[in-house]
């Protein structure tokens, strides 16, 4: 019963977090679901689990999260559609590719990118329009490709989705609107959700007796985070962004510490 609720509370802190900020929420929900349970006397998740609720967590998310973005036109699909199907590709490349390169060695170039993304955040930047005309929006192909491409490639290789890293990288470098991002951000992790899903579906790597808790947490938790981020400042929304880049890069340095 006591897992039953820490299950439930975390899936509820993932799905807030996704909808407000525009993340997947794995980087934040792997550590909180392998070290939370035990601190409440409960039996400690192991990775294979953790690693299955956290796609599930981060599906539903990334779908209620889409839905409510899309609903204000904060949700550029000619921009999901490029960059999703890169990332897409480059992931699973990376991901094959990760038996042959040392594991510490992409962590390190890893967390540096995300120390990197933080700065970007904090150092701000333009002033940007608090209601962005999706209309209005346009892109460089040639830097989505670049983004896209390059954060597959090593999150694959480390196991990680990126969606972290991608905003600040689309804000600073693509000069995307902070608002376009979080929505736009979702639907691309969306892509690779669904296929990291049906993949550990397919191999039986999902708890569901378990997942149906998470998305059961994740999915009004969500909608409330989405719904609330369009009333929050761009500035406060990249601070919170920064904090969250932050606590990633700390989080896979410890990672690091531990090979």
């Amino acid at each position: 019963m006591v897992l039953v609720v820490v299950i439930i509370v975390l899936g509820m802190l993932g799905g807030l977090l996704s909808g407000l900020l525009g993340i997947g929420g794995g980087i934040i929900m792997v550590p909180l679901l392998l070290y939370v349970p035990p601190w409440f006397g409960c039996e400690p998740l192991s990775m294979k689990t953790v690693a299955g609720l956290t796609i599930v967590q981060g599906l539903a998310s990334c779908l209620v999260g889409v839905w409510v973005h899309n609903k204000v036109d904060y949700v550029s699909f000619p921009l999901t559609i490029w960059m999703g199907s890169i990332i897409f590709i480059t992931a699973l490349v990376g991901g094959f590719g990760s038996q042959w390169v040392p594991e510490s060695f992409l962590l390190i170039i890893f967390a540096g990118l995300a120390a990197v993304a933080g700065g970007l955040i904090f150092m701000g930047g333009r002033k940007e329009n608090e209601n962005p005309d999706i209309a209005k929006f346009t892109f460089s192909r040639f830097r989505a490709v670049q983004v896209a491409g390059s954060v597959g490639l090593l999150g694959g290789l480390v196991g990680q989705g990126g969606s972290f890293i991608l905003i600040p990288l689309m804000t600073a470098y693509m000069r995307v609107p902070t608002r376009i991002a979080i929505g736009s951000n979702l639907a691309v992790v969306l892509l690779s959700s669904l296929a990291a899903f049906l993949g550990k579906a397919y191999g039986g790597q999902i708890d569901w007796n378990l997942a149906w808790l998470v998305v059961g947490a994740a999915i009004p938790a969500a909608r409330v985070g989405a719904i609330f981020s369009h009333d929050v400042p761009v500035k406060r929304l990249r601070f919170g962004l920064g904090i969250l880049i932050v606590i990633a890069a700390i989080r896979i340095g410890f990672t690091v510490a531990e090979l």
